[in-house]
């Protein structure tokens, strides 16, 4: 994306003036395989009930500013009241809200890099200072012990589960103790968790753990990235302050209707959900078998692959195989690595062709 320019660097606050915005470097492919987005088509019936739905939704007023009939939904779902609920504009809305209300200048959040770029990003943004903790650089497990000791002098500690890019999950066990000695909040982005086990949420934790906020989303299990709808769950007085300080009216009616219906229909989600997750492990199967490759076990809808050449090879994929798949190889601690959506048996099968036709060549 381009910089500002020499005229708007002047104009904007002096903290944004270097800001590199998120860039998810998109091209278009036949296969796109580069956004952890859900390939598959929505299950039987869902769309029908869908867009029934977005049919019978009045557009020409302003939508419930809290989203309170899928609050309601989802809260549910989940055995917690809708006091215990706030839906935003995709979990990117969130993650904001979550930095601009609980940091800022003198303030400073906790992260455990390689992590999502927008943790980053956003606490630029809002001025808040980060105190990065790298993961382990060979298994990208998260060093305990260091964020256990920096977690008291932190306002914000945001963790992820299954972590994106590497794929690795959070203990419920270490959530719980970071939560005890963390003054502020704790947030665990659970964006993927639909892909993992159930035991390995924090959902669990929310009645012993006042300052725990646990994110979730319709984009990657409902297969809804373009609906843009994220919400966290969290204790009543947490929620308040993201109502508090969330643009009005940021989901939009369309938003509301079509998210509400799949949530309702959630239980038939399951069966694509486990079908990726059989294609994920088919996947680091055929990848671990391979040589000229390191694959990391993932308990998400993307596997993290090291190879010679990756720039190249994802270069090469796009332009001779019109497959697109994510380059993180210019990030710290993730050289040499690309990192690939779980997407339909086709897709997969294609991908694990082409890359074994390049990796000959390279």
């Amino acid at each position: 994306m381009a910089e500002l320019s020499d005229r708007m660097r002047e104009l904007v606050q002096p903290h944004l003036r270097g800001i590199e915005p998120y860039d998810p470097n998109f091209t278009p492919t036949k296969i796109n395989l580069s956004a952890n987005e859900n390939t598959y088509p929505l299950p039987s019936g869902v769309r029908e009930r869908l867009d029934a739905a977005l049919a019978a939704t009045t557009l020409n007023r302003y939508p419930d500013p809290m989203s309170n009939s899928l609050r309601d939904e989802l809260a549910r779902r989940h055995g917690v009241a809708r006091e215990n609920i706030c839906v935003g504009n995709g979990g990117d809305e969130l993650l904001f809200n979550l930095l601009f209300a609980f940091g800022g200048c003198g303030r400073t959040m906790l992260t455990c890099t390689p992590a999502f770029s927008e943790y980053q990003f956003f606490a630029d943004l809002t001025q808040t200072s980060v105190l990065d903790i790298p993961r382990d650089p060979v298994t990208f497990e998260v060093d305990a012990a260091r964020v256990l000791a920096a977690a008291p002098s932190c306002d914000v500690v945001v963790l992820t589960s299954p972590n994106n890019p590497t794929g690795n999950l959070i203990d419920p066990a270490l959530t719980r103790e970071v939560c005890r000695v963390c003054p502020g909040v704790v947030l665990l982005d659970e964006a993927y968790m639909e892909f993992a086990d159930a035991s390995a949420s924090a959902l669990g934790l929310l009645d012993e753990c006042s300052n725990l906020v646990v994110l979730r989303t319709l984009s990657k299990a409902f297969g809804a990235a373009g609906v843009r709808c994220g919400y966290v769950v969290a204790a009543s007085d947490i929620i308040d302050a993201f109502a508090a300080i969330r643009q009005i009216y940021s989901v939009n009616v369309l938003t509301q209707a079509a998210a509400l219906e799949m949530v309702k229909q959630r239980e038939r989600f399951s069966s694509t959900v486990a079908t990726i997750c059989l294609e994920r492990d088919r996947m680091y199967a055929a990848l671990s078998e391979d040589p000229r490759v390191t694959v990391w076990s993932s308990a998400a809808n993307f596997l993290l692959v090291r190879m010679a050449n990756a720039s190249t090879v994802r270069r090469r994929l796009r332009d001779e195989f019109s497959i697109l798949v994510r380059d993180f190889s210019a990030v710290a601690g993730l050289e040499g690595c690309l990192r690939i959506t779980v997407g339909t048996p086709q897709e997969n099968d294609a991908v694990l062709a082409a890359l074994d036709s390049l990796l000959r060549e390279e």
